[in-house]
C-alpha cells in the first residue's frame, strides 16, 4: 500500500515550468510572431554572410551594363546579376544585401543605446521621485511633443555638413567600419546617423521605466534589499531594472521597425547615408528618377524595409503578449 501511495504520488507530481519556458511557450503560440522571426533571421544572416552570398562587392561597375534584366550574365566575370543593375550598372541584388547590413546596423545600434539611455533615466527618476523626477520627466515630455520628423532633419542635416562638431573616437570608427564593412572615413556617417536616431528615441524608453518603478519602488522586496544594506544603486541596477524589463524589451522590438523606417527617410530625403554606400533609403531615392519607365525599381529596396518594419511590430506583439503576467496557459 505504501508502494502504491509512493508510486501515484511520483506520477501525479506537476513539473513546474522555468519563466523563461513560459514566455518562450506563449511566444510560440503568435504564429505570425513565429513567422517574423524566421524572416528576421533570414535578412540577418543573409546580412552578416553577405561576403559569401553577394556575388559582387557594392561598389563594383559595370560600365556600359546599365539596367540589364533579371537573372543577367555578367560578361567579363561570367557571374549573374539575379536582381539586375541600376543606373551606373552595379549589381542590385549585391547592394541590397550590402545595404541591409548597414541599415539593420544603424537600427539596432540605435535601439540598444536609446534602450539603456532610457532605462537608466527612467529608472533613477522614478526610484527617486521628487525635484529630479519633475526634471526629468518634464524634460522628456518637453520634447516628446515636438515633431520628431523636422528635427531630425535639422540635426542631421548640421552633422552631416559639419561632421567634425561630434569628435568621434578613431577606434568606435575602426569598429562600426568593421561591423559594416566600410572604412573609417564612411562610417563616420552611419555613426552620426545612429547619435541622432538614439538621441531622439531614449525618451519613451524613459517614461516606461519610470512608470514601472514607480509601482515597484514600494514593493516588499525593495525594502528587504534596504535592510540588508544595499545602497541605492544596487536596488536600481540589481532589482528594479531586472524587473522591469518586460515592457523595455516589447518597446526595444517595435523601435526596430521605426528606426529601419527613419533611417530610410532620411536616406530618402538625402539627409541621412549618402551614396555610394549602399543603405535601403538612398536606393530608393536613387530609383526615383526611372521608376516610371522601371516601375518595379522601387520594390528593390522597398520591400526589405517593409517585411523589416512589418516583422518587427508583430514580433513586438508576441512578444507583449508573452511577457504579459496576467496571461493564462
Amino acid at each position: 500500500m505504501t508502494n502504491q501511495l509512493a508510486t501515484f504520488s511520483t506520477d501525479n507530481t506537476m513539473k513546474e515550468e522555468s519563466p523563461a519556458a513560459l514566455v518562450l511557450k506563449r511566444f510560440s503560440r503568435h504564429r505570425l510572431a513565429m513567422i517574423s522571426m524566421a524572416v528576421i533571421i533570414l535578412i540577418f544572416l543573409s546580412s552578416i554572410f553577405v561576403k559569401n552570398i553577394a556575388p559582387f562587392k557594392a561598389g563594383d561597375l559595370a560600365v556600359g551594363n546599365y539596367f540589364l534584366p533579371f537573372g543577367a550574365k555578367d560578361a567579363d566575370t561570367g557571374k549573374i546579376h539575379w536582381l539586375g543593375t541600376d543606373h551606373i550598372g552595379r549589381d542590385y541584388f549585391s547592394r541590397v544585401l550590402y545595404a541591409g547590413r548597414i541599415s539593420l546596423t544603424v537600427a539596432f545600434m540605435s535601439v540598444f543605446i536609446s534602450e539603456i539611455v532610457g532605462v537608466i533615466v527612467g529608472a533613477y527618476s522614478g526610484f527617486y521621485g521628487g525635484i529630479i523626477d519633475a526634471v526629468l520627466m518634464r524634460f522628456v515630455e518637453f520634447f516628446i511633443t515636438i515633431p520628431t520628423l523636422p528635427l531630425l532633419l535639422i540635426v542631421s542635416s548640421l552633422l552631416l555638413q559639419n561632421p567634425e562638431l561630434i569628435p568621434i573616437p578613431k577606434p568606435v570608427l575602426w569598429a562600426m567600419g568593421q561591423i559594416m564593412l566600410l572604412r573609417p572615413t564612411e562610417a563616420r556617417q552611419a555613426v552620426l546617423i545612429i547619435a541622432v536616431l538614439s538621441g531622439f528615441g531614449w525618451m519613451s524608453a524613459a517614461q516606461l521605466m519610470r512608470g514601472t518603478v514607480l509601482s515597484l519602488r514600494e514593493q516588499t522586496f525593495v525594502e528587504a534589499a534596504r535592510s540588508l544594506g544595499a545602497t541605492d544603486f544596487q536596488i536600481i541596477f540589481s532589482h528594479m531594472i531586472p524587473n522591469a524589463m518586460a515592457p523595455i524589451i516589447v518597446d526595444a522590438s517595435l523601435n526596430m521597425a521605426g528606426y529601419v523606417v527613419a533611417e530610410a527617410a532620411l536616406s530618402f530625403l538625402g539627409f541621412g547615408i549618402q551614396d555610394p554606400i549602399p543603405t535601403w533609403g538612398n536606393m530608393l531615392s536613387a530609383t526615383q528618377e526611372f521608376m516610371f519607365d522601371k516601375p518595379w525599381l522601387p520594390l528593390v529596396p522597398g520591400l526589405p524595409i517593409f517585411l523589416c518594419s512589418l516583422c518587427f511590430n508583430f514580433i513586438g506583439d508576441g512578444l507583449r503578449d508573452a511577457l504579459d503576467p496576467r496571461l493564462k496557459l
